[in-house]
Order: structure tokens, then C-alpha cells, then sequence
């Protein structure tokens, strides 16, 4: 077999591929990263668009297997990372004494099993948010966590965005005083098919639009406002011809009456994030993520002792998205350190317990 080739091997019904061109390159690199800090080895189960994202932002770790039911998607991420095995069983990543973290990118519904089977395992973890399709799932997963003495972080990557890593920086140095509100709304038109794929079906996705943009929503105002004591709210299916919710709408109050009003779509036309963040001496707006969500910005409103038009800062992001790498790199950090990972399971149980009451309450029970 000659060296340039990678090597198939089909066995026990999984297809599984090994990428020799790239095993001494992986192992000199291993040694080079080991000896300048300390070498941790990346899995990536589910290959899709945001296991390629997580791909590229390992920072000083190193991609050595990956997993995909469609092993070709696998493959293709393991020759543009160098990883060196390819496989469509996500159980013989789990195997490998090379791994020490596994990122769990997956449909919803393989979240919390895989998620526990890492942990079983020895590995750290990092799962995409919601964790879970529900929170009896996400229960389940936070008892093996606990046995297991390894760390879980949940990806909720919008917290890394500089817009808003700046709006905490502001909120964390009181410039907003006591807080009063916050009001968001995040959404995308969807595209041709979009009923079709596995977020329209809740056996696979646990939910519509609410599940998946609206989570990031409610992460972010429980970041500024804390726990929330009251939820209400509605979702409905305006447009897309598939059994889950396309638009939610939610009310949310603190023990304080402090309020987050937000609105998530799959009807929005024009990409748009938006999160106004406002107490009694400011007001924080960010706008914009990037890419078709526009250009990034946080505008800073300071009210003045006189009140009328407040001092008005801005600042801008016109740089690529690099919330991945700093939100995996602190999750390295945390590694080494031993340390709480800062979004954890118990942010995603708190989440997802909003969506299941809101579901329940607009007749969309999704529970098997």
C-alpha cells in the first residue's frame, strides 16, 4: 500500500478510514504541542457545518478522529485537519487513549446519549447546545458528569462574540446600574428544503425555532439578568410546512420583575440579531452577528444627569467570527486549570426548562 494513500477498512458494518499521509505529521506535531504546554487530543462526532467550525478553532489541540454516520463527511474533515482515523461508529473514537475531549455535534437527539457515553469513557466534553431534546435527557447527563469527574462545557458560542463579550465587560463594571430589561430578537428566512431537514423533525430536533436560535436568546438574557422565576409565552407554525414551531415569542421576569422580551423566527427574510440590554443608567444594543446577519456593532447609550439625547459610543466588528476559538480555548484553559467551565449544564437545564414550558403551553409537546 503506498504511502500517499489512505487506507479503508470495512468491518463489523462501519466503514472506517485511516489517514496514513498525516501520521507522522500528527505525531511530530503531538510531540512539538506536548513538550511546548500540554498536547490534548479532539474528537468531533457529527461532521456537519458546525463540527467543521469546531474543526478550525482548536487552537493548540489536536483533531485525531472523527465521526459521522455519512463516514464520508467524516473523511473529509479528517483529510482537511490531518486527523488520523475517520469512522462512522462514534463508539471506537471513544476508545482511542489519544482523545481527551470530544465534541459532541450531532442532531439533538444524539446530544445526551453520546454525551454520556464520553463521559463513561474518561473524556471531557463539549456539546452543542441544547444539550439534550429534553431535560429529563439533560438530568440524566448531568449524574454521569458528576460521577465521571470530568468537565462538560455547552456550546453556546454567542457568548464569545466581541459585541457581546464587551457588553459583559460594561455590565460587569456596573456602567448600566440596576438592571431593568432586556429585548431580543434573532431570526433567518431558512431556505429551499427547509421543512425537509432534521431540525423540522422533533424526534430528531426536539423542537422548531424556539430549541434552536431561541436557546441562544434565553442563555444570553438569563447572562445579564440571572435566573428567571416566571416564563410565558407562545409559538405558532406561520409559514413552514413542518410540525414544529417556526416563530416563538416569550415573556420571561426575574424574582426582581426584571424582563426579557425576545422573538425568534424561521420567517424572517432578512437575517437579524438584535439584543438590547438597558438599565437605569444605560443602555447596551448589540446588532448583528457577521456574515448575513450583518456587520457586528455595540452601541453604548449613556443617560445624562440631564437626561435628553444620551452620550452615544459605538464600536464595531467588522472582523471574521472568532467566537468558536476563544469559546474552545477558555474550555482548554478550564481543562488545565481544573476549573468550572462558565456555560455549563445546569445553564443549559435552566434553558431548556424555559422552552419545554413554553412548548407545553402553545400545545407543542414534543416528548416521545
Amino acid at each position: 500500500m503506498p504511502w500517499e494513500t489512505p487506507f479503508r477498512l470495512d468491518r463489523y458494518g462501519y466503514s472506517v478510514w485511516f489517514n496514513f499521509p498525516c501520521v507522522l505529521g500528527v505525531f511530530a506535531g503531538r510531540i512539538r504541542v506536548f513538550i511546548m504546554s500540554k498536547f490534548l487530543g479532539v474528537a468531533i462526532i457529527g461532521c456537519g457545518l458546525i463540527g467543521q467550525k469546531r474543526a478550525r478553532a482548536l487552537g493548540s489541540a489536536q483533531l485525531v478522529a472523527c465521526a459521522d454516520v455519512v463516514v464520508d463527511r467524516a473523511q473529509a474533515l479528517a483529510v482537511a485537519a490531518c486527523a488520523f482515523l475517520a469512522t462512522a461508529d462514534y463508539q471506537m473514537v471513544l476508545t482511542r487513549s489519544d482523545v481527551d475531549i470530544v465534541i459532541v455535534a450531532t442532531p439533538n437527539n444524539l446530544l445526551a446519549p453520546i454525551t454520556q457515553a464520553a463521559l463513561k469513557a474518561g473524556k471531557h466534553v463539549l456539546v452543542e447546545k441544547p444539550a439534550a431534546l429534553n431535560v429529563k435527557e439533560l438530568d440524566a447527563v448531568m449524574a454521569t458528569a458528576q460521577q465521571s469527574g470530568r468537565l462538560v462545557r455547552v456550546g453556546f458560542n454567542h457568548r464569545y462574540h466581541p459585541a457581546l463579550r464587551k457588553a459583559r465587560e460594561l455590565y460587569e463594571a456596573g456602567a448600566l446600574g440596576e438592571m431593568m430589561f432586556v429585548r431580543g430578537r434573532y431570526g433567518h428566512g431558512g431556505r429551499i428544503g427547509y421543512e425537509k431537514e432534521w431540525r423540522a423533525d422533533p424526534a430528531l430536533s426536539g423542537g422548531g425555532e424556539l430549541i434552536d436560535q431561541g436557546i441562544h436568546l434565553i442563555d444570553l438574557s438569563r447572562w445579564f439578568l440571572g435566573d428567571f422565576s416566571e416564563a410565558s409565552g407562545f409559538t405558532h407554525t406561520y409559514f413552514w410546512n413542518m410540525p414544529v414551531d417556526d416563530n416563538a415569542f416569550l415573556l420571561l421576569k426575574t424574582p426582581r420583575q426584571q424582563v426579557a422580551f425576545l422573538h425568534v423566527s424561521c420567517t424572517e427574510w432578512k437575517n437579524l440579531f438584535s439584543l438590547e440590554i438597558c438599565g437605569r443608567q444605560a443602555k447596551l444594543h448589540i446588532e448583528g452577528l457577521g456574515g448575513s446577519y450583518g456587520l457586528e456593532r455595540l452601541t453604548y447609550y449613556k443617560m445624562l444627569p440631564q437626561m435628553g439625547p444620551p452620550e452615544t459610543t459605538i464600536w464595531e466588528y467588522p472582523m471574521e467570527d472568532k467566537s468558536w476559538h476563544w469559546e474552545f480555548a477558555e474550555f482548554l484553559e478550564d481543562i488545565h486549570r481544573g476549573r468550572m467551565p462558565a456555560a455549563t449544564l445546569a445553564d443549559a437545564r435552566a434553558a431548556l426548562s424555559i422552552v419545554e414550558k413554553i412548548y407545553r403551553e402553545s400545545a407543542y409537546d414534543y416528548h416521545p
